[in-house]
């Protein structure tokens, strides 16, 4: 009977262990936070097999009736307190410079993801910790950063400054020595979209990216012959429609070019019909996107 017993334990561990081994091969996926909450509204226009999605927001159902004060503070049920346990205030020098950052999650060699969010102009470091504003979208994204064994980075960039992406490259080599297996990930919102194509282009690092976000950004058609491109680094588009800083039809026909330029290239285009310039940071559906991005990662590497 004790011998039965000990064969059923040693085959049930050794299925354990076989699922385990297929769960680490398929690859990282976010686990489920809030989705029913941050999911995409309606679907207005589906093209390219689902990359390109054209999005039913509303202002008034999506800001005013999701916020308790329209743009300060979203209703308490979109936000959690927990990763403000693992916020950290750092300061790095990066090109010989003094620069600060925030820091959510705990940083280790288990470490599997590591996340950045590059603010627009006039923005700082403490736009991408907020917790109550854009909808609580980037209180989703901590939460999902430190549920996920992630580690999130809201740094201060100077935009005006020539040397604002080798900050970041430099910023992104010192998380990694700690974290070298984690998977890079660079989210840039507006002006900070200048750092995402100077990051696409360097070598030093294009190389290390698994994902790159351009939320309400800038056109740089550079993209189109990067070392970022040629490494087939998933790349997600987001925008609204009524933007008046940055023109989303120019941003899509970047996303065509790329999509058009090689077969089965991984792109994705989200646009939010009558959304403003901060809409995509508001609205973006971070764990769908960032799966998708997991699951596309350059080279097939997982």
């Amino acid at each position: 009977m004790w011998n039965l017993i000990g064969l059923f334990r040693s085959a049930a561990c050794g299925l354990f262990s076989l699922l385990a081994l297929f769960s680490h091969s398929y690859g990282l996926e976010l686990k489920p936070y809030k989705d029913e909450l941050f999911a995409y509204p309606h679907i207005l226009e589906t093209s390219l097999n689902g990359a390109f999605l054209r999005l039913d927001y509303q202002i008034q159902r999506d800001l005013r009736e999701r916020d308790e004060v329209p743009e300060k503070r979203v209703g308490a049920r979109y936000v959690s307190s927990r990763p403000s346990w693992h916020v950290l205030e750092r300061t790095a020098v990066l090109t010989g410079a003094r620069r600060k950052h925030i820091r959510v999650g705990v940083l280790d060699a288990d470490t599997q993801i590591l996340l950045l969010y590059i603010h627009g102009k006039g923005g700082n470091r403490k736009q991408g910790n907020a917790d109550w504003t854009f909808g609580g979208n980037f209180n989703r994204l901590k939460n999902l950063m430190v549920r996920n064994q992630g580690v999130y980075l809201s740094p201060d960039v100077k935009l005006e400054n020539s040397r604002s992406t080798q900050e970041i490259r430099e910023l992104i080599a010192l998380y990694r020595r700690e974290a070298s297996q984690a998977k890079v990930v660079v989210a840039c919102g507006s002006m900070g979209s200048q750092v995402c194509y100077g990051l696409a282009e360097n070598p030093g690092v294009a190389g290390q990216l698994s994902g790159l976000f351009f939320l309400g950004g800038a056109t740089d058609r550079r993209l189109l012959t990067s070392e970022a491109y040629k490494a087939r680094v998933p790349i997600v588009f987001a925008h609204g429609s009524a933007d008046r800083v940055y023109s989303w039809e120019r941003q899509y026909q970047l996303f065509r070019a790329l999509a058009s330029k090689a077969k089965g290239y991984p792109v994705r285009f989200r646009l939010f019909e009558s959304g403003s310039h901060g809409t995509p940071i508001r609205m973006i559906n971070w764990r769908a996107e960032i799966n998708w991005v997991l699951g596309n990662l350059p080279n097939g590497s997982h």
